[in-house]
């Protein structure tokens, strides 16, 4: 009889947990449902592992070249611009780590509390968030928008994303002691504002949960890229394709803007690709290797690709004659 109702009580604690553990963050399988499509490496915690390389790669491409890509996959909704920043000329990378705030109410902070008491969590419920983050991670965070007594962060918790992430923040809300964040090495972010108030009246809802930011929807494991004009979220299903298309593309302008300060496009300032002209920038790029951030395999495979007739308009970007669909 002991043994029955030890094994009773160890189910109801496992079961307990198990509940309690779902309810705030989200767990690995239904991490996992709305990343099915992702069949690369994964945390432990369930989040899509984009390979290193694309964090340092993503940040010599430009935006546009990535929403074009995205677009034309039918991801419409990836970019957000109209922010402050601790860096903004230093733009910075990484997976995305996201939590949802709404503003507060009695019964959800008990149970809540309560929580983060079972697992052992301390400090505010902010905190728990960047207790989560991983080395190259992105804090993504829903603040609803809230600036005045919307400091997720002040520069203690700033100093503790720095450490653990070497990345940043996305803040669709405020920070506190933004001259003591700009301050800290291995840290930078992108917020909707600043004021001097404390954190008030917040609840955390959600870790590893889809959130929207803006006009953009984003899922834990996106790559994360912030530059002086905005910040784009890249399924993590389409990171590799997408930095790969846009690093292509930066060829190919690299390749035109040549062209062009020496007279060569004629009118055809935007490019006027052709198979000839394709199979000249293979050549241009053979004999500058050091522009290739990519594989060679990979340059060819999109060379190839982009050499075969498309139909569409001709020239510019997004509608390059002869190039890849986007």
């Amino acid at each position: 009889m002991k043994k029955i109702i030890l094994t009773v009580l160890i189910g109801c604690v496992a079961m307990g947990s198990s509940t309690a553990f779902a309810q705030i963050k989200q767990t690995k399988e239904q991490l996992m449902f709305y990343t099915s499509e992702w069949k690369g490496d994964r945390f432990t915690d369930g989040r899509p592992k984009v390979q290193d390389n694309l964090l340092v790669r993503a940040l010599d491409v430009s935006i546009e070249d990535v929403w074009d890509y995205l677009r034309g996959q039918g991801y419409t909704n990836q970019f957000e611009a109209g922010w402050q920043a601790l860096h903004i000329e230093k733009p910075f990378a990484g997976r995305a780590l996201t939590a949802q705030f709404v503003p507060q109410r009695p019964d959800m902070r008990t149970v809540v509390a309560a929580e983060g008491k079972t697992e052992g969590r301390v400090s505010g419920s902010n905190s728990w968030v960047i207790n989560e983050l991983q080395m190259g991670d992105t804090m993504v965070v829903d603040g609803y928008g809230k600036v005045i007594e919307g400091a997720i962060i002040g520069s203690n918790l700033g100093s503790g994303i720095a450490a653990h992430t070497h990345s940043g923040f996305i803040f669709d809300g405020g920070i506190r002691d933004a001259e003591e964040n700009r301050g800290i090495a291995n840290l930078n972010g992108f917020y909707r504002g600043y004021d001097p108030s404390v954190w008030l009246q917040m609840q955390l809802t959600g870790i590893n949960v889809p959130v929207r930011i803006g006009r953009a929807t984003v899922l834990p494991g996106d790559l994360v890229l912030a530059k002086q004009d905005g910040v784009i979220f890249i399924p993590a299903v389409l990171a590799a394709a997408a930095i790969g298309k846009a690093e292509f593309t930066n060829l190919q302008d690299a390749f035109n803007f040549e062209l062009n300060s020496q007279g060569k496009n004629g009118a055809s300032f935007e490019g006027g690709w052709t198979p000839e002209k394709f199979a000249a920038l293979g050549k241009w790029v053979a004999a500058h290797p050091e522009k290739l951030k990519m594989t060679r395999a990979e340059f060819a495979a999109l060379l190839a690709q982009a050499s075969q007739p498309r139909q569409g308009p001709p020239g510019g970007r997004g509608g390059r004659g002869g190039g890849p669909p986007l």
